[in-house]
């Protein structure tokens, strides 16, 4: 026989659970948006807004955006999640965005200007912390409400996920220690160009390879891009299969409208070089898609270091070339910006930002940047035992930063290359060596450690090159 005290107690228990019950269903039944949809949030100008969460089935939700004082509804739907595309603006702000449901949610702090994704491993994701010296000189100034950031925090998933941590942040000298160098610098030049506020979304990951940037379904489709896979060794902490930082990191926001995105890895597929272009392009191409967008891809051709296998980083920056013939694209050379060939992390990110804005402002943006392409190998051609290199985006002419041409080399039949003589007249290069006198392939500054010393008039680096497509040992 139960006594008053059990009576008691199983009548607290019972009231308890349903209080956890109601309260179960009470917090089901609120709309919830995705952290990138937030307080201080950049949204991409001139374009329809995405929005979108999770509510109730058939919860009717009403949503008022500021900037034009409508008001649209859309209702959850079976599974639970509701989206709608609501009519952009122009540049400006700040704004509100209202969501009315079973509860209430007012978003603030609101711009509309130019959003850009900023991704790759650890050259991207060097920031403040990493006490850098361009980082430490903004850090007074560093306040901007015209700039906003959003880091996303590492994640890896074997399935694409629909959410990803963070929020945005107004740039200050806190938000900026923790942010993109090379992101922070490309987005200041954009906002002092553009004169529109500009939000930068930082995707980047220390070690990575760009296979798991890359949804697997496209790896593993193809038989090269699967074998190269299948080479990457698992190191520390870092996600090493196809697609697990792409399905955390980058699937989750695709809804989220952006301008474009810049990118600055390679390091760490230097031992698959060969596969490398084929790879970035699929990546490139996977991204468009799933943003339903043919957006622009600026990206950075890592810089010269001592990798373990020689010849390594030089084909891999041959392969980023390459890359570089995929359609709204743009390539940064660094070869100049290195002080310490055994350190694969380069201080300088400020030129690098920079370099990356100028494509920005050149390409989609239209505006009358002087000189914004590095200049490129297109064409050979030899005359007795003279090779006499043709290169683009020096029509004012080719420097020498020192005595002579350094790191050129010139081989005939046999293979063997020699240390060369080189002059230089307006935008070719001539160069020679006693040693070869039936010359036919021309390499210069195709070592890993190579900094080469050839500049067009206006102060960016020729992107290193050979005229031959032999055999390259990796020993």
């Amino acid at each position: 026989m139960k006594n008053k005290f059990t009576s008691k107690r199983t009548k607290i228990l019972s009231l308890l659970a349903c209080v956890m019950i109601f309260s179960g269903f009470s917090s089901f039944g609120n709309i919830r948006l995705p952290a990138i949809i937030g307080n201080n949030m950049l949204l991409q100008q001139k374009m329809d807004v995405k929005l979108w969460g999770w509510a109730d089935p058939n919860e009717k939700i009403s949503i008022t955006t500021s900037w034009n004082q409508k008001s649209y509804q859309v209702v959850g739907d079976r599974d639970a999640k509701w989206q709608i595309t609501v009519p952009g603006s122009g540049a400006g702000g700040p704004y509100t965005i209202g969501f009315k449901g079973k509860n209430l949610i007012t978003l603030t702090n609101i711009l509309i200007g130019e959003v850009w994704v900023c991704s790759g491993q650890s050259n991207m994701e060097m920031c403040g912390n990493w006490g850098l010296k361009d980082i430490k000189e903004e850090l007074p100034q560093a306040y901007n409400k015209n700039i906003r950031f959003f880091c996303i925090p590492k994640k890896s998933a074997r399935y694409p996920q629909d959410d990803v941590e963070g929020s945005w942040e107004v740039c200050d000298s806190s938000a900026l220690k923790t942010f993109s160098a090379v992101g922070y610098f490309f987005g200041k030049k954009l906002n002092e160009k553009l004169g529109t506020p500009i939000g930068l979304i930082g995707a980047s990951w220390g070690g990575s390879a760009a296979e798991v940037w890359t949804p697997d379904s496209l790896v593993n489709a193809d038989t090269a891009l699967k074998s190269a896979a299948s080479r990457i060794q698992p190191s520390g902490m870092v996600p090493y299969h196809p697609g697990y930082a792409y399905n955390a990191m980058i699937a989750p926001i695709t809804n989220y409208s952006i301008a474009g995105a810049i990118w600055y890895q390679g390091e760490n597929n230097t031992e698959t070089a060969n596969t490398y272009s084929k790879l970035f392009i699929t990546l490139i191409d996977a991204w468009r898609k799933a943003w339903q967008k043919d957006f622009p891809f600026y990206y950075v051709q890592i810089a010269p270091f001592s990798y373990k296998k020689v010849n390594s980083g030089a084909l891999l920056r041959e392969a980023q070339l390459q890359s570089m013939s995929h359609p709204n694209t743009g390539m940064v050379a660094t070869t100049d910006l290195v002080t310490d060939v055994n350190n694969v992390h380069p201080e300088n990110k400020h030129d690098v930002g920079w370099r990356l804005a100028n494509w920005a402002l050149a390409e989609t943006y239209g505006h009358k940047i002087h000189a914004y392409k590095s200049p490129v190998y297109t064409h050979v051609s030899f005359e007795k035992n003279k090779a006499l290199i043709t290169i683009a985006n020096a029509s004012a002419g080719m420097v020498i930063k020192g005595e002579k041409v350094n790191d050129i080399e010139i081989a005939g039949k046999d293979s063997i290359f020699y240390a060369a003589m080189a002059t230089l007249k307006d935008n070719k290069i001539i160069a020679w060596s006693d040693s070869v006198k039936h010359p036919v392939a021309l390499r210069y500054a195709f070592h890993d450690t190579s900094i080469g010393n050839v500049f067009n008039k206006d102060g960016l680096p020729l992107i290193p090159f050979r005229t031959d497509n032999w055999p390259i040992v990796t020993p």
